[in-house]
């Protein structure tokens, strides 16, 4: 087993090589370093700019953006939710936090992304809003989706999370939506370290997302407040990290995309499938997700590429299966798929011959289960 310490090849790693450090450096010597200073707004308009949506407001993580966006729509006590099956559970903990009902829908076999069949069958009267999430980085089917809610007056939060870069049919995730939220955690594509995004073409709701993220706090009359807000701003040291980020978004996304071909040319030919771009969309491959033929070997993939210093993480638990969220709805294909995937190291910064190391494990797995499945079937003989 390899020490630890040494040739371990992680996860993830974020990618600091532009201007973080000097504008980090900008804001320490202005003194501006918590929730003022011109690298909020700059951030936010350079955000803007590369997704193509009207206006954003910045929030300090991605689970307060999804709370906020909540809030800034209405929802409430009494209304239902309607969100993916299968995602973290940040997406979900805000629906309870507004005193709204989650109601969980499963998804598309092949995309992993939310079903639009299920989805129809699991509206009701009381269905007020959708969040549906970008998993893994890859595209939900938003005009489907779009269409739907359209129909019955349904909200929509799009959980860009894992998505920035995504895009349907041309246009940048959060387009078709109400409100869209990003996060920008250490293991994000774009990070600030902790951060996150609620963005729109509807600036008015991102005027009432910017005034309940400060306290609810009157524009017009110093400290009064006129109803319940949260202390949700990004700080102005996160605003800087990020706008350096974006300057170098589409060589890391460039990058993302090689390191994603080269694991599904190198795989193709074992008991798995990479998860794979899905016509009219971008794949931004936040994680390079592989589904496993066989459940069975999940852990224990895992447990080999673990002794040779390789770090990976299987996919999330459907919501519907944590103790704090069941609520009796059956999930299959959501319960299916989190028993076989697997995350592979996926940052930018890794190197060919990291990427050649771990497959090459990958394929030395099934090469050592193959010839102990022969030997067992002579030694039955």
């Amino acid at each position: 087993m390899l020490d630890p310490m040494e040739d371990h090849i992680p996860l993830y790693r974020p990618f600091l090589a532009g201007n973080e450090k000097k504008y980090v450096n900008d804001c320490l010597d202005s003194t501006w370093i918590s929730s003022r200073g011109h690298f909020i707004e700059q951030f936010e308009s350079a955000f803007c700019q590369y997704t193509g949506l009207e206006a954003a407001c910045s929030v300090s993580n991605g689970t307060v953006a999804i709370h906020v966006a909540l809030a800034a729509l209405g929802i409430g006590p009494g209304d239902e939710v309607l969100v993916s099956g299968l995602t973290y559970v940040a997406s979900v903990n805000p629906i309870l936090q507004v005193g709204a009902v989650p109601v969980y829908v499963d998804i598309d076999p092949e995309s992993w992304q939310l079903d639009p069949v299920d989805l129809q069958r699991k509206l009701t009267p009381r269905s007020r809003c959708l969040i549906v999430v970008h998993l893994y980085g890859a595209a939900a089917p938003m005009p489907a989706i779009a269409a739907i809610c359209r129909d019955r007056n349904i909200l929509i939060i799009e959980d860009c999370a894992e998505a920035i870069g995504t895009q349907v049919d041309g246009q940048h995730v959060g387009a078709l939506s109400d409100l869209a939220t990003f996060s920008f955690y250490g293991n994000k594509t774009l990070t600030t370290g902790e951060g996150g995004m609620v963005a729109s073409n509807n600036s008015t709701l991102i005027d009432n997302v910017t005034y309940l993220k400060q306290q609810a706090v009157d524009p017009e009359r110093e400290y009064w407040h006129s109803s319940l807000g949260f202390n949700y701003r990004m700080t102005n040291i996160c605003a800087a990290i990020g706008l350096a980020q974006l300057e170098n978004i589409s060589a890391v996304l460039d990058r993302k995309r090689v390191i994603a071909q080269r694991y599904a040319e190198q795989l193709r030919s074992l008991p798995l499938m990479v998860h794979a771009e899905v016509a009219n969309t971008v794949h931004s491959f936040w994680l390079v997700g592989i589904l496993l033929h066989d459940a069975s070997h999940r852990d224990s993939l895992r447990r080999f590429l673990a002794d040779q210093g390789i770090e990976t993480r299987p996919f999330f638990y459907p919501v519907n299966t944590l103790p704090h969220l069941i609520n009796g709805q059956h999930l299959p294909v959501a319960e299916n798929i989190a028993q076989r995937g697997v995350c592979l190291p996926s940052f930018p910064g890794l190197e060919d011959m990291q990427q050649s190391r771990v497959i090459q494990a990958i394929t030395a797995y099934f090469i050592e289960k193959a010839e102990a499945e022969a030997s067992n079937k002579r030694a039955a003989y």
